[in-house]
């Protein structure tokens, strides 16, 4: 099983970025796939998830609103719209699949490399 992360860069304060996670190696019907960042120093942090029905989608308080997340059946991808960032919202952005529907890192048992996102006030 692998997912591929991809997307992060260098924006402006109040801009925008979609990042993308391509799945493969199995099939993914009975998963979720969320996002995390991990910020210097910090623990990482859930940030949104959803089913691959995409029926179901969750997001952390801190950026309901602002990120969307979304899925791509016909390519095996999950895309997370980040939009209006913050400094704060600098981080690694890493993608993950579990079958629990769950907000802790530790339920996750697959996961990508992560993507840098820089955004500067």
């Amino acid at each position: 099983v692998q997912l591929q992360a991809s997307g992060g860069g260098l924006v402006q304060a109040g801009g925008s970025l979609r990042l993308s996670c391509v799945a493969s190696g199995r099939s993914f019907s009975d998963y979720r796939v969320g996002w995390f960042r991990q910020a210097p120093g910090k623990e990482r942090d859930f940030v949104a998830r959803i089913t691959w029905t995409g029926i179901m989608t969750v997001y952390a308080d801190s950026v309901r609103g602002r990120f969307t997340i979304s899925r791509d059946k016909s390519n095996n991808t999950v895309y997370l719209q980040m939009n209006s960032l913050k400094p704060d919202d600098t981080a690694v952005y890493y993608c993950a699949a579990s079958t629990i529907a769950s907000r802790r890192a530790d339920s996750y048992s697959y996961w990508g490399q992560g993507t840098l996102v820089t955004v500067s006030s």
